[in-house]
């Protein structure tokens, strides 16, 4: 059982670390409207006034709608600097570029949302000497349920060993809004677009294989082949040693 008092205090101290070694100014986050983005943005803003949300729509109706209005809540109710970038026209030329090259999969068309992000991130703050910090959770890191190089790319993350249970259990410790505690989980990549109905299974099934090593068969079978297929994600890039 987590003291999620102690935890707050830990993590806040473990992001001021990180931004005095690395001499930042600042950090800069994916601020979608969701349970985990909220929860870090929370944690980085304890640790560190100049703290940046960006609010990236891409494409589907839902980060035009409840995704963009959950996160200027956050925003604003934990006073967290908010800027927009909206990435619509940027993922339709893509596409078009791409268009030439290759008859792109659906897959690989989702795909370029969170890479787009991840870009706009990473121009922030460079440009602003600040700190990429990620948003996934122990979880979704099991699962393989990201994009390489899209939202798995961060320069730290503080809760990445936390599953989506602790998550809402530390978001309730925190007075988060009721609003974002019971949201439907979803990544907003497409519409209608749930990630327990993409991966077959729930949360609840894949957090308590994580705690206990047991959970129904069926589960188990989908748990183990989506982490099987998504070890790369996981592993630094393959090179070549001489």
């Amino acid at each position: 059982m987590r003291d999620y008092g102690a935890e707050t205090k830990k993590r806040v101290e473990f992001i001021r670390k990180l931004i005095g070694d690395a001499g930042a100014s600042g950090i800069v986050f994916g601020n979608s409207g969701g349970k985990d983005s909220a929860l870090v943005g929370i944690l980085c803003k304890r640790a560190c006034d100049n703290t940046v949300g960006l609010i990236m729509p891409c494409s589907s109706k839902c980060n035009y709608g409840e995704d963009m209005t959950d996160a200027m809540m956050i925003s604003t109710l934990y006073r967290i600097e908010k800027r927009m970038v909206d990435l619509t026209k940027t993922a339709e030329d893509m596409k078009k570029a791409l268009a030439g090259a290759a008859d792109i999969t659906a897959a690989a068309e989702t795909n370029i949302a969170p890479r787009l992000r991840m870009a706009a991130l990473y121009a922030v703050a460079a440009t602003e000497n600040k700190l990429v910090a990620g948003t996934g959770n122990r979880s979704e890191r099991h699962m393989g349920y990201f994009t390489k190089w899209g939202d798995g790319a961060y320069d730290f993350n503080p809760i990445a060993d936390l599953t989506v249970t602790e998550i809402y259990k530390f978001l309730v410790h925190l007075d988060a809004p009721k609003r974002i505690i019971e949201k439907v989980p979803s990544a907003g990549l497409y519409d209608g677009q749930t990630d327990e109905k993409e991966m077959g299974v729930t949360y609840k099934a894949i957090d308590e294989y994580l705690k206990s090593g047991i959970c129904a068969p069926e589960d188990m079978e989908i748990i183990a082949n989506y982490h099987r297929v998504s070890a790369h994600k996981r592993n630094p890039p393959v090179v070549y040693e001489s």
